[in-house]
């Protein structure tokens, strides 16, 4: 559906995102994606996140894509009026995002029922590893931890029949969680609209990763006789593709594709029953048929006979594909050095509008205390010549 697009559908909506490293940010990302008005209060060396390769002109492109859309504010928070500015912001805002350990922002003043005290409407999630009570809830995690503690690496080690656990470098649980707590908050918000009440939202890590695990969760409830199917790379000459032939029209189409129409009479594939006894043999055969083709010549003989095919990207070429090209994927950003690439959001709407740029270290902080506080130039200029609020950069 195409024609010309209103704000975001969060638009007058205000964030104060106290968020650093990756689920947080990335759940004050996709709200300011949709509109909402995002303030980033950062101390004053700033989110770790922007010392993080990769790096391009001094600034962290990782960063960059984490934090696109936000305004941002850098006070020091441990001068009592630096404390009390953010307090007043909090005041002012319809959401308050944070995932430092439990207990850190109580000790701050900055808790649900302080804050909410004054603002009865807040909407204030927060996300740790483990919840926000409870015996675990103290302990320090990160998302290798808990996605070692879940079962994630453990299932897969299995699937891919290693030895140990694979290595992590991919955050699930960052990013997992940083969608349900968008989701949590729009939810909140909405309830709010109702009600007139704020809502308290507890997003942990650990809760997320086992909610993902459905089929495991089962599994381990009632074990599973057959060996599930995995679904596995196929080497062609040229590199590797993966097909799917999960239903019995697939792998009939898949069979006609590869000229092996005996395949359907074959006792060890006819059903779904017999293809999973037999699926490594299965995948064998697939195996032999790919082996003389080229990666082009195996996706395009798998997409005429409708069989689930893809070939394996890296990155690099998935952003620069045409199916990244036509759906709008990416967005050209300035980060205030130069430009970036940062994806969208992973959902479209047919009347609301997302935008998105980078924002410098306390780039925001004077027009922020003065847009939204009311401070004048002048008080704005004393607290930045005392340190309680950090020029921008």
């Amino acid at each position: 559906m195409t024609g010309r697009k209103t704000a975001g559908a969060l638009q007058g909506i205000r964030v104060l995102d106290f968020s650093a490293m990756i689920a947080g940010p990335y759940c004050a990302r996709l709200l300011a994606d949709s509109g909402a008005e995002v303030i980033k209060v950062e101390p004053p060396e700033g989110d770790y996140m922007r010392s993080r390769a990769p790096m391009r002109a001094g600034r962290s492109v990782y960063f960059g894509v984490l934090n696109a859309g936000k305004k941002s504010i850098a006070l020091d928070l441990k001068r009592p009026e630096g404390a009390q500015l953010a307090r007043e912001l909090a005041a002012a805002s319809d959401v308050v995002v944070e995932n430092f350990r439990p207990g850190v922002m109580r000790r701050l003043g900055f808790d649900y029922a302080t804050l909410s005290a004054a603002n009865p409407r807040l909407v204030y999630c927060s996300i740790s590893g483990y919840g926000q009570d409870g015996a675990h809830a103290s302990l320090p995690a990160y998302a290798p931890i808990v996605q070692a503690a879940s079962g994630f690496d453990v299932t897969a080690m299995s699937y891919q029949r290693a030895d140990r656990p694979p290595n992590s470098a991919i955050f699930v649980a960052d990013y997992l969680t940083g969608v349900h707590a968008f989701g949590a908050s729009c939810a909140a918000l909405v309830r709010r609209e109702r009600s007139g009440k704020g809502e308290y939202i507890d997003c942990a890590l650990m809760d997320s990763m086992l909610g993902m695990l459905a089929y495991e969760v089962a599994e381990a409830q009632a074990p599973v006789e057959r060996t599930r199917l995995l679904f596995q790379a196929t080497r062609a000459k040229d590199g590797f593709v993966i097909v799917a032939p999960i239903s019995q029209g697939n792998f009939e189409d898949m069979a006609h594709a590869m000229g092996r129409d005996d395949l359907k009479a074959d006792a060890r594939f006819a059903t779904v029953g017999a293809r999973s006894d037999n699926w490594d043999a299965l995948m064998s055969e697939l195996d032999r048929w790919a082996a003389g083709r080229t990666v082009a010549e195996c996706e395009a003989a798998m997409a005429a006979g409708g069989v689930p095919c893809a070939r394996y990207q890296s990155v690099a070429e998935a952003m620069d594909s045409p199916y990244a090209a036509a759906r709008g994927l990416f967005a050209t950003v300035q980060d205030g050095a130069h430009e970036i690439r940062v994806t969208n959001p992973p959902f479209k709407m047919a009347g609301a509008a997302a935008g998105a740029r980078v924002a410098g270290l306390g780039e925001h902080g004077p027009a922020v205390l003065e847009q939204v506080l009311g401070r004048s130039p002048t008080e704005i200029a004393r607290l930045i010549a005392e340190g309680v609020l950090c020029r921008p950069d």
